[in-house]
């Protein structure tokens, strides 16, 4: 079985996936308020008890990386390390990007010639984000592929940008509302997925109306992370073979 946790923002979610049956066993999604410390374990047991399994039955962890809240990335990190160490088989340990996660549930379903931008708040009115290339399911973002800015500079980009964009993430009202004018931006706020149950259709138009749309995911939050690093042990990529190191960006000038 694979446990995988992201707990790099104030939306955490704690996963067990079985990949022969391929199948999430059991999943919570919840809202941290920096609290990731006391909560993560917890969740994770609670996790395990409601699969009717045990933490010796996890053969694979997978934990996000970042960028994200510096707390909630060591706190993830530290908490798949201390797992793996109580283990009495050592696991395979995946660490994947946030945005990595993110996007790899869109990039599939991104209509053609459209592009794939998921977004991370990064507090204080900033935010991360990246350009996810539609053709790689693999996508692991470096330090230098992420952007980092305020509403203003994320506006503009999507401004400049000629074609549709599919802006995912935990979007901020005052985001929303400066994309209101931007038909070519489709906004899709998939912290909401877990609660969702009929079939994503995509359609050719983009509109953002009042702004984020409820993606209609039938694949939660917890499960693409779960199915991202499957795809990544299954490919032998980077992020099943480098050692768990927190992707921190540079700082705002």
């Amino acid at each position: 079985m694979l446990l995988a946790l992201d707990v790099a923002s104030s939306i955490c979610t704690v996963a067990l996936f079985d990949p022969a049956r391929e199948i999430v066993l059991a999943e919570k999604v919840w809202r941290s308020r920096r609290r990731q410390t006391e909560e993560t374990l917890p969740v994770a047991a609670e996790v395990l008890a409601q699969a009717g399994a045990v933490m010796d039955d996890v053969r694979a962890l997978a934990v996000t990386t970042g960028p994200g809240s510096f707390t909630g990335v060591r706190i993830g990190i530290s908490v798949v390390k201390g797992i793996a160490l109580g283990l009495p088989r050592p696991p395979q340990l995946i660490g994947l990007p946030v945005l990595s996660a993110v996007a790899a549930r869109f990039l599939p379903l991104a209509v053609p010639d459209a592009e794939v931008w998921p977004v991370l708040q990064a507090g204080r009115g900033r935010f991360n984000w990246a350009a996810a290339p539609t053709d790689d399911p693999l996508w692991l973002p470096d330090v230098d592929e992420h952007r980092a800015g305020q509403v203003e500079t994320l506006v503009a980009a999507l401004r400049a940008e000629e074609r549709p964009v599919w802006l995912v993430g935990d979007l901020s009202s005052a985001l929303r509302q400066g994309l209101q004018e931007l038909a070519h931006v489709r906004c899709i706020d998939p912290a909401a997925d877990h609660d969702l149950s009929e079939d994503f259709e995509s359609t050719p138009g983009f509109s953002n109306g009042a702004g984020a749309e409820r993606a209609g995911l039938t694949e939660t939050r917890g499960e693409g992370l779960a199915r991202l690093a499957i795809r990544h042990l299954h490919a032998s990529s980077p992020a099943c073979t480098a050692p768990l190191q927190p992707l921190y960006l540079r700082p705002l000038q």
